[in-house]
């Protein structure tokens, strides 16, 4: 397959190392230091220019590309982008847009632009967080085979019972697979003597069920339920946030300090209570009760603000803190510092678009850590090397550090074991490092 990438940043560089294996990858960038980063760093075609060029799509291939992602930091630029595309080409277009009118624009019009869809960075964060917050003590959490199967990713925090304990001793669900564990910079696929330790990042996949009771082994007496919410700030993300928490029939509040955009807001959140004031007041915080809260959602301006505010609700005695966080690099230091999730725009777009770019096989994609690793639901079929076969078999012929975490079957959660035989329809969802991931998607 043929894929043009117009956008050479976070965004757009995740995607490009995503496919450069199997792919034909060409990324288009007007900066001539980001190509010429990529130029050295990856197996891809860099042009630099400007993307919503025709004559620069023309000298990107675009006559012959089978997919068009437009991926800048500009909304509009990604949409002329594609628009241009699509009068030399039969590309399928793909555009990143942070502003969810562009969306709502889209989807009413049955699609409009020349854009074949769209993915806006603002709704995926608020979806991230909403997620995050609903599974006591996760960083990250996403769900395949149309909920049947979650994935978590836990912090193991100092004085946890799970702490010094092996995988064999811990694991007392019969419906969830110990996935991984990061440590440092290296990915641990555990077997049952492989100890867990403070600092671990520990990769689960299971049912709902199983996960969430995980999730309470590991931080017993923290009972927030995340009904109580209180975000900070008045951003389109924080806008969404709270469109998705009314949606779920809850009540949260929202502080924004200026007051005329608090006014704003306060008409379109109907189930939102909005508090014009700063969220840096301890008078105003004592005040509020907000540290009786169950969780404080930082998504303010800037990444320094909501390290600040999210450092200050816990302070107060917020049981737990989410914070929005621009720059990839800050996520590992504002999760070090005390902060329980960080989550990226970036990195929750590239997973929704490298979604697309995955064989026709693959129902859904998680990107864990940063694109260390992924998470794939795969639909098997007469072709697979799993089909038919017991796991403890087919296991040999699968690349290291991959793990088979869940099967479900005429939509029953099925638990992988050694003797489990995988049949033909079966969705399966894997764990593997991003290395092997082509692999075995090729395979599976």
């Amino acid at each position: 397959m043929r894929v043009v990438i117009v956008g050479a940043g976070q965004v757009g560089s995740s995607i490009a190392a995503s496919l450069e294996g199997d792919h034909e990858v060409v990324v288009v960038d007007n900066d001539a230091e980001r190509v010429n980063d990529l130029t050295y760093s990856l197996d891809v075609l860099t042009i630099e220019g400007d993307g919503a060029s025709l004559s620069t799509l023309r000298e990107a291939g675009i006559e012959a590309a089978d997919l068009l992602i437009a991926s800048t930091d500009d909304d509009e630029t990604n949409i002329v982008a594609c628009t241009t595309a699509k009068t030399a080409s039969d590309a399928f277009t793909v555009a990143r847009v942070k502003q969810t009118n562009y969306l709502d624009t889209w989807q009413a019009a049955g699609g409009a632009f020349g854009v074949d869809f769209i993915v806006s960075s603002n709704l995926l964060a608020a979806q991230t967080m909403v997620r995050v917050i609903g599974l006591p003590a996760a960083r990250d959490v996403d769900v395949f085979a149309e909920g049947r199967v979650m994935m978590a990713e836990f912090g193991v925090p100092e004085g946890s019972p799970v702490a010094g304990r092996t995988v064999a001793d811990a694991d007392r669900f019969t419906e969830l697979t110990f996935a991984a564990l990061l440590r440092d910079d290296d990915i641990v696929i555990p077997e049952g003597e492989t100890r867990i330790e403070v600092g671990d990042e520990l990769v689960v996949i299971g049912s709902p069920e199983n996960t969430r009771t995980f999730a309470g082994d590991l931080t017993p007496g923290r009972d927030e339920d995340g009904r109580d919410v209180v975000i900070v700030g008045g951003s389109e993300v924080a806008v969404e946030v709270a469109r998705l928490l009314e949606d779920r029939g809850l009540h949260p509040r929202l502080i924004e300090r200026d007051p005329a955009r608090a006014r704003e807001l306060a008409e379109r959140l109907a189930d939102t209570t909005v508090m014009a004031s700063d969220a840096t007041d301890r008078a105003f915080l004592d005040r509020e009760h907000v540290g009786d809260a169950d969780v404080v959602i930082a998504a303010l301006g800037s990444d320094e603000k909501n390290l600040l505010a999210s450092l200050l609700a816990s302070r107060i005695g917020v049981a737990r803190t989410v914070a929005l966080v621009e720059t990839a690099e800050y996520t590992d230091l504002f999760e070090a510092v005390g902060v329980g999730a960080a989550v990226n725009p970036r990195d929750a777009t590239a997973e929704e678009i490298i979604r697309f770019t995955r064989d026709g096989d693959t129902e859904n994609v998680a990107i864990v850590d940063h694109d260390r690793a992924e998470v794939l639901e795969i639909e098997i079929d007469g072709d697979s090397m799993l089909a038919g076969r017991p796991i403890r078999e087919s296991a040999a012929d699968l690349p290291a550090r991959v793990t088979i975490g869940a099967i479900t079957r005429d939509g029953t959660f099925v638990t992988p074991r050694g003797d489990t035989v995988v049949e033909v329809g079966d969705h399966v969802v894997v764990f593997a490092e991003t290395d092997v991931i082509d692999a075995v998607a090729g395979t599976i």
